[in-house]
């Protein structure tokens, strides 16, 4: 199951450079890509506000 970030991201960026599948891309919110997410959860580990869920 790929992850996604809900409306609580405050575009910090803290998980973009911790995605290994760079699956994630910049903006407000930021985006996963679900068809390179690997379900590592290495976004969801380093996120400040918990933004980072399971889709």
């Amino acid at each position: 199951m790929a992850y996604k970030i809900t409306e609580e991201c405050i575009a910090c960026g803290s998980c973009q450079p911790e995605c290994p599948a760079d699956a994630i891309t910049e903006g407000e919110p930021y985006v996963i890509d679900p068809k390179k997410c690997t379900d590592c959860a290495s976004c969801a580990d380093v996120c400040p506000v918990d933004a980072c869920k399971p889709a």
